[in-house]
């Protein structure tokens, strides 16, 4: 895994991925204002590898986590923000094949469900998918584009239930959403 080193902050006066807003409305006759920050929609993917009888997450360095825990390495599916002209299907499997090195084709990902997120301060939906991979379908060691440091991570299915419950292992609501789903699917 990567080091993290000479940390700082200043103020965010532009970005590509958020934009911070103050909302004023009127609610039961109580004018109000609420701090948020507009953000992409995102889709994540829950990776089952067959022959592995494990779980592909990523694990990454997250700054906003790093407020919280001063490690700042987060689990988390394999996923991406919605910024490109492609269907999300089509992001996804990009996604996939980036950040972990399985090529899919599309008609193998199959949807579980949407939900919002960060909805105290953001709100962006995220598309949560489901796919099932083995070696044959490995093509590269994956590890994300550009200046991303992805560490791919293999979970065995059998440690996923205490895995999600861990909580010295930072992780998204989504992938223990996800890891749940997967368990009660099998009923």
């Amino acid at each position: 895994m990567y080091k993290i080193e000479n940390i700082s902050f200043s103020a965010c006066a532009d970005s590509n991925f958020v934009k911070s807003k103050r909302m004023h409305y009127t609610q039961g006759g109580e004018e109000k204002t609420w701090d948020l920050v507009e953000v992409h929609d995102s889709v994540a993917v829950l990776i089952y590898h067959k022959g592995r009888e494990a779980f592909v997450l990523v694990k990454q360095f997250r700054p906003p986590v790093y407020l919280n825990n001063r490690d700042g390495f987060t689990y988390e599916l394999c996923a991406g923000i919605v910024d490109k002209d492609l269907s999300l299907l089509e992001i996804a499997q990009e996604e996939i094949l980036e950040e972990t090195g399985y090529a899919v084709k599309p008609d193998r990902i199959k949807k579980v469900t949407s939900f919002y997120t960060a909805v105290g301060f953001a709100g962006a939906k995220q598309e949560l998918y489901y796919v099932a991979v083995d070696d044959e379908d490995r093509v590269s060691d994956g590890g994300g584009i550009h200046d991303e440091a992805i560490e791919v991570v293999y979970l065995p299915v059998h440690e996923a239930k205490e895995f999600i419950y861990n909580e010295s292992k930072a992780k998204t609501p989504g992938i223990m959403f996800a890891m749940t789903w997967w368990f009660s699917k099998l009923k």
